[in-house]
């Protein structure tokens, strides 16, 4: 029910003072929390993969627990991350903008027992199933039944954590439209740091180490959950779950995710594709798309996805208060800052693919063979990086306004692409160089610019984007700047031979001098030519 209008409502007020932060320096320091937690996150997951490459390497059970775990967190990525948060965040703005803090709690309520319901009943025929899901998302592995019925079984312990980290996505997507951004980006260094302790001091316990790094993920499910439960309380929006499908914002919400469910995430999509093609590819190719993966995500999570998490409320507030002008400054301020990490960062991640794979991952059971494989699809993955953070901070600009059909006609458009292109590279790239996994990265990462370019072409379009402020200039420098990036780490690098040579120390602080001196030259480069910190501001 809605309060009177003659009384005042803090929380209209609330929001309120919402938008008034969200100015060029509040988006900035949003995203400079998000990202810094994001980026402690990243890090952490680094050395996750690190005792993982130790643990478990890239053989065949490395494959079925790669494939095991992927399944939940792509769909984790959907329900989570992607889609129902791109569909309850405008929801929940335009129920603050409209209604009251009651009309808020209802929708919280019903929303967590009608996606709770919903995730309980999907995990429990999955894990029924999981021999069948196995198959489904894995059909190389029918050659190996062994491997086939382990990844079946780590399935039963991996998948609940759909249900939990997609109800912890719902709290992370609760509070940052409540501009609480701290506890949903500290949330995934839960993950990781269950995963570590699960590799070092559990895997000794189980005769398959995989069951044990399965265990971990479900423990990080219930760690994650909890975690968001004090922030909840503190905004006095702890949900109460009802069941109530039939409620208006809960149809709301389903009539936009439906179709967000694959338009938003059409890039995890392409790479659980990868993964299915992967499986009927020489044994390890799961393994060397999942690292190189892993290191593509490190600039992506800490910066794109940062700004799109912060953006996201903030171009919904501005669309219910029809502020076309705000609203066209908030995406151009995000596509500036995205230009200015993936230009350097794409040619970063090229050039020290074997550097970075030696330094982090070859130890133990993941061998130099391994790195070699995995440093071609690294490369490919490069090649999108731009596309793939370009469409992190775009797909908003139509998810604010309630625009889900243009990017699921983009998203189909990218997606088909995606596949034609796998036959186009995977073949030719097997039989030729016995890479056939890089063509799966590279198909991937066509397609992404493909659907970037059709988005950002789709907001010129509405005339939601104006980008007439938006200088060729700031391109040049950037350019410019990472040529002398590019320079310095050509003269600063080591052969690759002498990395092998080396201990992990020696490694370690070598990539660490090659990359602050890339650092120092590419900031060293935009700052001769004139960019300044106030330059940043929308």
């Amino acid at each position: 029910m809605s309060e009177s209008s003659s009384a005042p409502d803090p929380d209209r007020e609330a929001l309120s003072e919402a938008v008034l932060a969200a100015d060029s320096p509040a988006l900035l320091r949003s995203s400079a929390i998000v990202g810094g937690a994001t980026l402690l996150s990243r890090v952490l997951g680094l050395v996750r993969d690190v005792v993982l490459a130790n643990v478990i390497g890239a053989n065949g059970n490395a494959d079925a627990f790669f494939v095991a775990f992927k399944i939940p967190n792509f769909l984790r990525r959907l329900f989570a991350e992607g889609a129902f948060a791109q569909a309850f965040v405008p929801v929940l703005a335009d129920t603050r903008e409209k209604g009251g803090v009651a009309a808020v709690r209802e929708l919280v309520d019903r929303v967590a027992g009608v996606l709770g319901g919903t995730l309980l009943l999907l995990t429990l025929l999955t894990i029924l199933a999981s021999p069948l899901v196995a198959t489904v998302f894995a059909p190389g592995f029918l050659r190996d039944p062994a491997k086939l019925a382990l990844t079946g079984d780590l399935i039963k312990i991996t998948f609940p954590y759909l249900l939990l980290i997609s109800l912890t996505g719902f709290a992370g997507a609760i509070l940052n439209s409540y501009q609480r951004f701290a506890v949903p980006a500290l949330t995934p260094v839960l993950l990781n740091l269950s995963l570590i302790a699960a590799a070092l001091w559990l895997t000794p316990n189980f005769e398959e180490p995989a069951f044990a790094l399965a265990l971990g993920v479900l423990i990080a499910g219930f760690a994650q959950l909890l975690f968001q439960v004090p922030a909840l309380a503190g905004i006095d929006l702890l949900p109460r779950p009802r069941w109530a499908p039939r409620h208006e914002g809960v149809k709301r919400i389903l009539v936009l995710m439906v179709p967000a469910l694959f338009g938003v995430s059409v890039s995890q999509i392409n790479l659980l594709l990868d993964t299915v093609l992967a499986s009927l590819l020489p044994t390890g190719s799961v393994s060397w798309l999942y690292y190189s993966d892993r290191l593509t995500e490190l600039p992506l999570g800490v910066f794109a996805i940062a700004i799109a998490t912060v953006i996201l409320p903030t171009l919904s507030g501005q669309r219910a208060r029809a502020d076309d002008p705000a609203f066209s400054d908030t995406l151009s301020w995000a596509i500036r800052s995205v230009l200015l990490i993936a230009i350097p960062a794409t040619v970063a991640l090229a050039f020290l693919a074997e550097p970075l794979l030696i330094s982090l991952f070859q130890y133990g059971a993941f061998g130099a063979s391994d790195r070699v494989m995995a440093a071609v699809s690294l490369q490919a993955y490069a090649l999108g990086l731009g596309a793939f953070m370009l469409v992190k901070v775009l797909a908003p600009g139509f998810y604010a306004r309630q625009d889900m059909k243009t990017p699921v006609r983009i998203g189909i458009i990218a997606m088909g692409t995606n596949m034609v292109l796998n036959l186009a590279f995977v073949l030719p790239l097997m039989w030729w160089f016995n890479i056939g996994h890089a063509g799966l990265a590279l198909a991937t990462s066509v397609s992404a610019w493909l659907n970037a370019g059709l988005l950002y072409r789709g907001l010129r379009r509405d005339r939601v984007l104006n980008i007439s402020g938006f200088p060729l200039a700031w391109i040049t420098r950037i350019v410019v700047a990472t040529l002398l990036m590019t320079a310095v780490l050509w003269g600063a690098t080591p052969e690759i031979q002498l990395w092998d040579h080396w201990d992990a120390w020696q490694r370690g602080y070598r990539l660490l001098g090659v990359c602050l001196g890339g650092l120092l030259a590419y900031v060293t480069g935009l700052w001769i030519l004139g960019l300044r910190p106030a330059m940043l501001r929308r």
